[in-house]
């Protein structure tokens, strides 16, 4: 077993569409590079349009994935169009049960 990850992408101005881009391709491509596993992912959307990923690294890849160059290109990309969020300062983290909208993978 790997490590069970939950990220958040606040879009930077002008940024969504590639953002959603990056979340189609984001773990098959870490898939191919033998970085994450086959477990579903999830990604979903708060009311405010941050990007919310869950997803499996396989075991021991968060470590190689800073050394490989694809990964580092990939990850240029996110820099590009989003910031990372904590989660605990997404307006959902205070609810109970917090709410997001699906996104289609």
């Amino acid at each position: 077993m790997g490590d069970m990850v939950i990220v958040a992408y606040q879009p930077k101005p002008g940024g969504a569409d590639a953002l959603l881009a990056l979340t189609k391709t984001h773990v098959p491509r870490l898939r191919a590079l033998g970085l994450a596993t086959d477990r579903p992912t999830l990604a979903m959307s708060n009311r405010d349009g941050v990007v919310i990923e869950v997803f499996e690294w396989a075991e021991g890849a968060i470590a190689r994935a800073h050394h490989h160059p694809d990964v580092m290109a990939m990850w240029a990309d996110y820099d590009a169009c989003c910031t990372y969020t904590p989660l605990r300062e997404l307006p959902e983290a205070s609810d109970l049960f917090a709410q997001f909208k699906p996104i289609e993978l």
